[in-house]
């Protein structure tokens, strides 16, 4: 059995993804090819979309593809994993393997010798590298010609429609501009001394809002200055107020998807809104389980 990997944050999922995976199969005599969403880039600090929101992405666009398989392993590990673990996996899982293609990018050879353990992983697969930006790819290490000039980080500030698949468009969208607005509340509250600023994601959580914003404030003068920090900061963003629940220590600004709360100190530790908010979070992941199960 042959197979290939390509493994990636996929945040968001574009046309040069999609390319890379269609050559492979075209060109690499392969039995099978398993593509990988990380939980997190072990070279990075954060992403930009959940891993089950990216996980569900590539799950619509490659939902009749032969000889294809989205291996989730990453993300259920729920944190970092290096790829020689994945790797060491799918030996493991598939006794009859016999040679593994690794599907990397053109940007990758640079920084490919501090991948962890990589002369180990090295010994374990045959590297595949698919071209970007012009890049020299060596003689010894098979290419997979690639004409998308595209790149996740651009694709996340210019929204190209050309460059995201039709079936997740909106989707993409959507998420991304609410990542922005998200940024733009966290900025204005920061600048101006909030504390504790958290962002709870409860966009499928069955929760009546996408975002909740909890922050603390130094108290009610401080809360009211807030408030108009954010009106004068969000005017030119277009941000629409539809309710404002001011009631001393404690205000809730209604933005229709995005639900913020301003609290004092001692009205953060009595309502305790981030434990309400993570059992929600805890409770739908369990009932997705459960139905997933079924």
């Amino acid at each position: 059995m042959k197979i290939a990997v390509f493994g990636g944050s996929f945040d968001p999922l574009h046309v040069g993804h999609i390319q890379i995976i269609n050559e492979a199969l075209n060109s690499l005599h392969i039995d099978k090819l398993f593509i990988v969403p990380t939980y997190l880039n072990p070279f990075k600090k954060k992403s930009f979309a959940s891993s089950s929101l990216r996980l569900n992405w590539l799950q619509k666009v490659f939902t009749c593809k032969d000889k294809l398989e989205i291996l989730n392993y990453e993300i259920e590990q729920e944190r970092s994993v290096p790829t020689i673990e994945t790797i060491q996996y799918l030996k493991k899982k598939y006794a009859n393997i016999q040679k593994i293609y690794l599907i990397i990018g053109a940007d990758n050879l640079a920084t490919l010798h501090k991948w962890y353990k990589y002369e180990e992983l090295s010994k374990l697969v045959q590297f595949v590298v698919a071209s970007r930006d012009n890049k020299i790819i060596p003689e010894n290490l098979i290419k997979l010609a690639i004409n998308a000039k595209i790149s996740s980080s651009n694709l996340r500030e210019n929204m190209n429609s050309s460059f995201i698949p039709q079936i997740i468009e909106d989707e993409i969208k959507r998420h991304y501009k609410m990542k922005q607005r998200i940024e733009n509340i966290v900025n204005i509250l920061d600048n101006k001394k909030a504390e504790n600023i958290q962002i709870f994601d409860m966009s499928d959580k069955d929760y009546f809002v996408e975002q909740v914003v909890l922050a603390t404030t130094m108290g009610e003068r401080h809360g009211i200055s807030l408030l108009d920090d954010l009106k004068k900061g969000l005017k030119d963003k277009n941000e629409s107020f539809l309710q404002i629940d001011d009631e001393n220590e404690w205000i809730v600004i209604d933005l229709g998807d995005i639900l913020i709360h301003l609290m004092s100190p001692q009205y953060r530790s009595k309502y305790n809104i981030e434990e309400f908010l993570s059992e929600r979070d805890a409770e739908m992941k369990k009932l997705q389980f459960e139905a997933g199960e079924e």
